[in-house]
């Protein structure tokens, strides 16, 4: 396994993140443990989940299912950097949700409850709150530091501006801020490369990306679909209508560098200078394996240059669209 500092942090993580959202409502609770000790067996030890994982019948599933992994001991804690989220809507009670003084608090100690531990590693800000101030969100972060329960904080799904307000945020308190951004980030779908990687590259968050699949698309959807595996519907079929011929062209070229689609796309995540580990959220154990082997697949220079023409990528915001 290859690790690297999570952003301009001292911590070290691996170059895959382990994503749970599918356990639960698509991953059974034993399925569950035995991949995440299987991530461990491999050196993954970079672990994401949120609060609301589980679906909108239970949510917090997810957190107790990996809390339940944890109580079996073997330093299954120890061995892992847990990254946890905090915003979504829990209840319909109010303050149940986003990121006031007092949903960060509440939400904070559920989760701990939940995953049977006493405190995070990287407690992330699961989408942007409009309507609460950061000297507020940071306040609440900072009791928490002091009581041990947070060592850092990230956010996920926030805009290049953002960013830049909750460093200059936390810089007038003297507070660290950010370390990472969890961002929709793949070969298909790379607006974040306007604004939000120049900004995370500046105040020196490590990027996250989540779905670097794009929802199974860049994961050998076509040659699936021609051996009956898999079958598209609704967006996900709108998608690849739209994108055909791209993903085609993909499919065949991953064929000609003799790997999988999927470790194509994975792969090329990890040659991103800005990337820390793509988020990777298997079902099956099969799945995490073939995530596994990303990291030995190389792309030499001509390969990322051929990949950028089926897949246009963007400049740094303004030269993008101005001179």
């Amino acid at each position: 396994m290859q690790y690297t500092h999570l952003g301009r942090s001292g911590l070290n993580v691996s170059r895959l993140c382990l994503g749970t959202m599918n356990f639960g409502p698509h991953t059974d609770e034993s399925a569950a443990h035995s991949i995440m000790d299987s991530a461990q067996d491999h050196g993954i030890n970079f672990f994401d989940t949120a609060n609301v994982y589980g679906g909108a019948g239970h949510r917090g599933w997810t957190e107790e299912i990996i809390g339940r992994w944890f109580a079996t001991g073997g330093e299954r804690r120890e061995r892992t950097v847990l990254a946890t989220k905090v915003y979504g809507t829990m209840t319909d009670r109010p303050n149940e949700s986003r990121l006031s003084a007092l949903n960060i608090r509440r939400a904070l100690d559920a989760s701990l409850k939940r995953l049977q531990t006493d405190y995070i590693d990287v407690y992330q800000f699961h989408h942007v709150d409009r309507n609460t101030p950061w000297d507020e969100i940071w306040q609440a972060v900072e009791v928490a530091v002091q009581q041990g329960k947070i060592l850092y904080s990230g956010s996920s799904n926030f805009a290049g501006w953002h960013i830049a307000q909750a460093q200059e945020s936390a810089v007038r308190r003297n507070y660290t801020g950010l370390v990472s951004e969890q961002s929709l980030y793949n070969l298909l779908t790379r607006n974040v490369e306007l604004e939000v990687i120049p900004a995370a590259e500046h105040y020196g968050l490590g990027i996250i990306p989540w779905s670097p699949l794009h929802g199974g698309l860049l994961g050998g959807v076509l040659k699936k679909e021609r051996d009956g595996v898999r079958r598209l519907a609704g967006r996900a079929l709108e998608t690849l209508t739209k994108h055909r011929d791209q993903v085609e062209a993909y499919e065949d070229f991953a064929e000609e560098l003799g790997h999988e689609p999927g470790e194509v796309a994975l792969a090329w995540l990890l040659h991103q200078p800005a990337v820390t580990a793509p988020i990777v959220g298997p079902r099956t154990q099969e799945q995490l394996d073939a995530a596994i082997r990303s990291l030995g697949v190389a792309l030499g220079e001509d390969a990322l240059k051929r990949l950028d023409s089926i897949f246009p990528g963007y400049l740094t915001a303004p030269e993008d669209y101005a001179w």
